[in-house]
């Protein structure tokens, strides 16, 4: 730094020289090798800090400010183990202003999810879901480990999605696949958006659980015609890339504008929860024999501990991580499946084989468990072995 200074101070003192008509013809070339001399003290400074910290796992050479997202693909898991042959299964990546460790070996990722779970629990928080969650304890995504968090997951496990609570929800469920097939069978030779309409089914049956009692008949059609945007909306802009996540410093100026439309959304979607909670606060479900997953939340924040209580934003959050966790995710899986069968018309006819001996004897309208009879159905294996005829077998 100090030689640095001396030949800036050097060159600042050349450049006052000039031509004698006044030009001065060195100041360009000057000024370049200025701040080229400066790239380099920064570089140093930089190059100095990280040897002082502790060493990180190998991993492809970055270019300056950037890092390795020029170098990404599209499909990132092609891309990670691509990069994994090389920089093994555990490797760290430049993302912009952040640092990212890649896991891509069953060994390691056991090691990192089951074995060091505690001290992997807490996650980094995307630029836009800490806008839209207004309080990070609530949130059971993002939330850090502790006994707030451990409160949202018993909720979650032991309650919500309890076996008790999901069959009392059985036929919410059934209504809405019921209502698939119909619309399907009544379309049949016509070309259908079967990614459009697996989102909407997933949504339908997801807000069914969710508010499927305590609101019915043509209130639950104006709130589901109201929420459906919402949700489609919320999913673009957050799919989207943002330079806020790879770059945090920027996330004040919100340059893509995508916080302040997320912000609206939530406006919204606040309104519409408003609405549902009103509704079933205005009714007595405890001697109902038929419970949603709303009246089952109420009933829980009424008899919450004093520690850890469960608050309107606790419930206000939990449905907004069920419908956006569980809506797109389901949508793009099925959509992924049929269009790999289609594609492999053997394992397309395996499948419907394998379903027609599975389910001989059983009323399929009434239960989906036909995978208890035999053995998994063909079609129920994990969607990206279809991908690979050496998995399938």
């Amino acid at each position: 730094m100090i030689l640095t200074s001396y030949l800036l101070k050097k060159l600042s003192t050349l450049s006052c020289f000039g031509n004698k008509n006044g030009n001065f013809e060195l100041f360009p070339l000057l000024l370049s090798l200025s701040l080229l001399l400066i790239a380099i003290a920064w570089y140093s400074w930089i190059n100095g800090k990280n040897q002082r910290q502790p060493p990180l796992p190998p991993g492809p050479r970055g270019i300056p400010l950037l890092g390795n997202l020029p170098a990404l693909e599209p499909e990132l898991h092609t891309c990670f183990e691509a990069l994994s042959r090389t920089y093994g299964p555990v490797m760290r990546l430049r993302l912009g202003t952040k640092t990212g460790i890649v896991i891509s070996s069953s060994a390691a990722a056991r090691e990192v999810l089951r074995d060091n779970d505690l001290t992997f629990a807490n996650r980094d928080v995307p630029h836009l879901a800490a806008a839209a969650v207004a309080s990070g304890e609530s949130d059971i995504v993002f939330s850090p480990y502790g006994a707030g968090w451990q409160m949202l997951r018993k909720v979650c496990v032991r309650e919500v999605l309890g076996g008790a609570t999901l069959d009392a929800v059985y036929d919410l469920r059934r209504r809405e696949i019921r209502n698939t097939v119909k619309s399907l069978h009544n379309r049949v030779g016509s070309r259908v958006n079967i990614g459009e309409e697996m989102f909407l089914t997933a949504l339908n049956a997801i807000t069914g659980m969710l508010w499927g009692v305590s609101v019915e008949g043509e209130e639950r059609e104006r709130i589901g015609a109201d929420f459906r945007p919402v949700v489609a909306e919320a999913m673009g802009i957050l799919g989207k890339p943002n330079l806020s996540d790879f770059f945090p410093g920027l996330g004040r100026f919100d340059l893509q504008g995508l916080k302040k439309q997320l912000l609206v959304l939530v406006s919204r979607f606040n309104r519409i929860f408003d609405a549902i909670t009103d509704r079933g606060l205005g009714l007595d479900g405890g001697g109902e024999k038929k419970r949603d997953f709303l009246q089952v939340l109420l009933k829980l924040k009424n008899e919450g501990d004093a520690k850890n209580p469960l608050t309107m934003n606790h419930l206000k959050v939990l449905f907004m991580d069920m419908v956006l966790g569980g809506t797109e995710t389901t949508a793009n899986a099925i959509e992924f499946a049929m269009a790999e069968m289609m594609n492999n018309p053997e394992i397309l006819r395996k499948a419907q084989q394998e379903l027609d001996t599975v389910g001989e004897g059983l009323d399929m309208r009434e239960k989906f468990g036909i995978v208890l009879k035999k053995r998994v159905p063909l079609i129920a294996i994990p969607t990206p072995r279809l991908s690979n005829p050496a998995l399938y077998e």
